[in-house]
């Protein structure tokens, strides 16, 4: 009777290799063996036998045959994949209709901005914001990407740009193309800075709470008035324009306090600029006696000498800014009505004192019909 491990030596003797001669071997042993049992059996017996082995034979034989062809043809050509035939495997997946690959989806742009051509680069403070050229339906250019700092960088699509940078007031803009290369833009912004303070007669300061300016255009416009650029600006405050002329109106206070002048700003540098109010704080009060209490209820009106009205107040106390020259003050309290005339002198703060007696009153019916 054949068994597991004749069938495994007869699976070696199939297969060859280094163990081919050993297992002949073998099998020569267990074929002495197996006559000497055909010899001792029955002849029937010994064609089950016979049977038995050749329907193993031909199950195992094929089994080995296709379990070890590989190994064969490894042996011939070394490819253990040779043969083999796998479904097809995509190296990318398409992209989505209408869209690019990553390759072609634009070039790296690198946006830098100067004050002067030889500057250096300005490093923080910009606000970067790139546009389409052509205008949108709504008649605006298309805003297409935007930064904030200093030098940036941008992916954009290849194609025609324009590239505005702006830096406080001061601003430039450029055309760029960009193409699949990565780039490098400079923006020259021929721009410097301006720093405005103003002064009393004799070098007294201001209250900076008091203190405002104004920029404008230098150059009218048809109507005679001028741009405004920048208002309410403190002083002392760092405003970033390009090269030019401007008109800059400094205001003290909120009456007429008022100095106009022309301003140039270079590039690259920063323009200090310090005016001269010729001007003064008065306070107003209503008394019956020099040096008294102020009256309440009191109406108020700052006239020029010719008769226009500066300003208007109501209360016991009066305080505002006046320009030098010479005023009227006309006071107003219970039907009765007191005026003075006072001169203001730039740099001299003082009170006003309107004494209410029959001297300084009018009757408010005189002039009447």
């Amino acid at each position: 009777m054949i068994g597991d491990d004749t069938i495994g030596i007869l699976l070696i003797v199939l297969a060859g290799g280094a163990y081919r001669q050993t297992a002949l071997a073998r099998l020569q042993r267990c074929a002495v063996l197996e006559k000497s049992l055909e010899i001792a059996t029955a002849f029937r017996f010994k064609q089950v036998m016979i049977a038995g082995f050749s329907r193993h034979l031909v199950a195992f034989t094929g089994a080995a045959i296709l379990v070890l062809s590989p190994s064969a043809g490894q042996a011939e050509d070394g490819n253990p994949l040779r043969g083999l035939h796998l479904p097809d495997i995509s190296g990318y997946a398409p992209p989505p209709h209408g869209g690019t690959s990553l390759a072609q989806q634009g070039g790296e742009v690198t946006l830098a901005a100067k004050l002067t051509d030889q500057g250096s680069d300005i490093n923080r403070g910009l606000i970067w914001r790139v546009f389409r050229p052509e205008p949108g339906p709504d008649g605006t250019l298309p805003l297409v990407a935007s930064a904030q700092g200093g030098t940036s960088i941008f992916h954009l699509e290849p194609g025609s740009y324009l590239v505005h940078a702006s830096f406080g007031r001061a601003g430039a803009t450029k055309r760029i193309t960009v193409s699949v290369q990565a780039k490098h833009e400079n923006i020259v912004l021929d721009a410097g800075g301006l720093k405005l303070d103003a002064t009393l007669a004799g070098g007294v300061r201001i209250p900076p709470k008091k203190l405002r300016f104004s920029i404008y255009e230098a150059t009218p416009e048809a109507d005679g008035d001028r741009a405004l650029i920048i208002p309410d600006v403190s002083p002392n405050t760092i405003v970033r324009l390009n090269a030019g002329i401007y008109h800059v109106v400094s205001t003290y206070g909120s009456v007429n306090a008022v100095i106009r002048s022309d301003i140039r700003v270079e590039a690259g540098k920063l323009t200090e600029a310090t005016v001269e109010h010729r001007a003064a704080e008065v306070t107003l009060k209503l008394v019956r006696e020099e040096g008294g209490e102020a009256m309440a209820d009191t109406s108020w009106s700052v006239l020029t000498t010719a008769g226009d009205p500066v300003r208007e107040s109501v209360g016991a106390f009066a305080t505002m800014v006046l320009a030098e020259g010479d005023y009227t003050i006309v006071a107003k309290n219970r039907d009765r009505i007191y005026q003075r005339d006072f001169t203001v002198v730039g740099g001299r703060n003082q009170d006003v004192e309107v004494i209410a007696n029959e001297a300084t009153a009018e009757d408010p019916n005189d002039g009447a019909d």
